[in-house]
């Protein structure tokens, strides 16, 4: 998977083509490591007609007949799901290890904003909860966060601070 994340990153920078990594990958790139099967990236509508033209057929192909947003690196057999920046807020990318990836900020209101719409998303509430828990988020990130997202951040954010806070109290049986 590492590879085929550079292979990737590296195929798009080649061709000037913007991108950042969100999803699971995104998750592990800012230190919280979690498994995933698949690399989930962020492109223009643009960028995603540029990738088809000049990438499928060079290292990448459909992974159905027809399909438009889910490719698989050929070497690896990699599963690569593009979202279009219109489908979510996004902001501009920062680079770790090489690989353009949105920021924490960007990757909390993207997994927040999942998390809220879509029952089968709800997995990506709990990768907020572990990133508060992991990496010690504090309550002062929600300011930094869209509006649309920030009561939700601030909901898990302190109902982790309650159970930090009931393990922590002293046991009063006698």
């Amino acid at each position: 998977m590492n590879q085929t994340l550079k292979q990737l990153a590296a195929d798009l920078d080649a061709l000037g083509i913007t991108y950042a990594v969100i999803g699971a990958i995104a998750l592990n790139q800012h230190g919280f490591q979690r498994f995933t099967s698949d690399i989930d990236i962020l492109l223009s509508k643009d960028g995603l007609e540029r990738f088809k033209a000049e990438l499928v057929g060079r290292g990448y192909r459909p992974a159905f007949t027809g399909a438009t947003r889910k490719f698989r690196a050929t070497q690896e057999n990699v599963p690569i799901e593009i979202i279009t920046s219109g489908e979510f807020p996004a902001r501009v990318f920062i680079e770790i290890d090489g690989v353009k990836t949105v920021p924490l900020e960007t990757l909390v209101e993207l997994k927040l904003a999942s998390g809220s719409t879509s029952l089968g998303r709800r997995r990506d509430l709990a990768d907020v909860q572990d990133l508060i828990r992991v990496l010690d988020l504090n309550i002062e990130l929600a300011r930094r966060l869209d509006e649309s997202v920030r009561e939700l951040y601030l909901e898990l954010w302190h109902e982790l601070e309650e159970t930090r806070q009931q393990r922590e109290a002293p046991d009063m049986d006698v």
